[in-house]
């Protein structure tokens, strides 16, 4: 008998980026992007969305552009225990044991490495903070809305995090790219089939197409156009707006995320055409420029770094 997922998630928090540039990315991050620093120490930088997270985006300066962590929200430290205990049923070693989190923000959590490396944090009672434009004026991001990462096998991937996870896979682009959730957004992890491991971009969801499209004009205003976009990809039905930041990190404005009724949903195999990956036809399909972006560079994992 197989062990069981080691918890439920219930929320993608926040994303770690290691970065070659966090000086001049933290500013584009607060100035232009729209999100707001909580706390900054040197070399590092906490920012947040207009959202409840006490942060959506760590930065830290690194020698290359990598994933530090992805943390994803729990309900309670009695899950964050549970899950402890089935991370072991499942062979899967702690990085970081049960316990207070040492680092800004606080919380209750662990932390462990997935099969390529990638550093993944389960978090509870982090810090609460009061949202910060209660009334969505502001075209500025509300929350992380996913992480998408370059993987050399799709389906190791896939498979580890819903046996492990206990995530879903809500649609595939044809067997190139594979959509996960784990709540009722169509996806908060995407994986893409690539040569290495590496970053591939980070989405942020603002309150409404209204809010997007300003979003990408401020951007337009302060000299930075979009990689491509906008556009409203097929598989999760969410506009899409692709940028860089000043490390090269792809960046991207969303919203209107399709919603999963769990009962309901059928799992689709999208074809990869132009047409799919964009429904308005206004972004055309990606450059070369834009897939150089997201390719990346080769991620080693949390292990070449972490604690060094």
């Amino acid at each position: 008998m197989s062990a069981e997922p080691i918890a439920r998630l219930r929320a993608l928090r926040a994303v770690t980026l290691r970065s070659t540039q966090c000086a001049d990315s933290g500013e584009f991050y607060r100035e232009v992007w729209g999100l707001q620093q909580v706390d900054a120490d040197r070399g590092a930088v906490w920012l947040r969305g207009s959202g409840d997270e006490h942060h959506v985006l760590q930065l830290e300066q690194a020698d290359q552009n990598a994933l530090g962590k992805i943390a994803f929200a729990l309900g309670t430290p009695r899950e964050v225990d549970a899950a402890a205990a089935r991370l072991a049923a499942h062979g899967v070693g702690l990085v970081t044991e049960p316990g207070k989190l040492d680092q800004v923000g606080g919380g209750y959590g662990l932390r462990f490495a997935d099969p390529e490396g990638r550093l993944v944090e389960l978090s509870a009672e982090v810090d609460a903070v009061v949202p910060g434009d209660p009334y969505g004026r502001a075209a500025v991001p509300r929350k992380l809305a996913h992480v998408v990462l370059n993987t050399v096998d799709i389906d190791a991937a896939c498979e580890f995090y819903t046996r492990v996870l206990g995530m879903r896979i809500s649609d595939w682009s044809e067997h190139q790219m594979a959509f996960l959730r784990c709540n009722a957004d169509h996806h908060v992890i995407a994986f893409n089939q690539a040569e290495f491991a590496s970053v591939n971009h980070i989405a942020y969801e603002m309150n409404s197409i209204d809010h997007f499209m300003r979003g990408i004009g401020r951007l337009k205003h302060n000299g930075v156009t979009p990689l491509w976009g906008p556009g409203r990809h097929g598989p999760g039905s969410n506009t899409f707006g692709y940028f860089a930041d000043p490390a090269g990190l792809v960046c991207e404005y969303t919203s209107e995320v399709a919603q999963v009724e769990e009962d309901a949903w059928l799992c689709r195999v999208w074809r990869r055409t132009p047409e799919l990956s964009d429904l308005w036809g206004t972004a055309g399909p990606p450059s070369k420029d834009v897939r150089s972006h997201m390719r990346g560079v080769p991620d080693p994992g949390y292990s070449a770094w972490w604690q060094s």
